[in-house]
C-alpha cells in the first residue's frame, strides 16, 4: 500500500472519530433537553 493511501486512511479515521463523538454529544444534549421538557410538562399538569 502506498504511503499516500495510508495517510488518507488515517485522516479519514480521525475525521470519523471526531464526527462520532460529535453525534454522541448531540444525542446526549437532545435527551437532556427532552428530559427537562418532560419534567416541566409533568409538573404543570393538573
Amino acid at each position: 500500500m502506498s504511503q499516500n493511501s495510508k495517510i488518507k486512511r488515517e485522516n479519514y479515521a480521525k475525521r470519523q472519530e471526531e464526527e462520532g463523538k460529535n453525534v454522541v454529544k448531540w444525542i446526549i444534549i437532545g435527551l437532556l433537553v427532552l428530559g427537562v421538557a418532560f419534567a416541566i410538562w409533568t409538573t404543570t399538569q393538573v
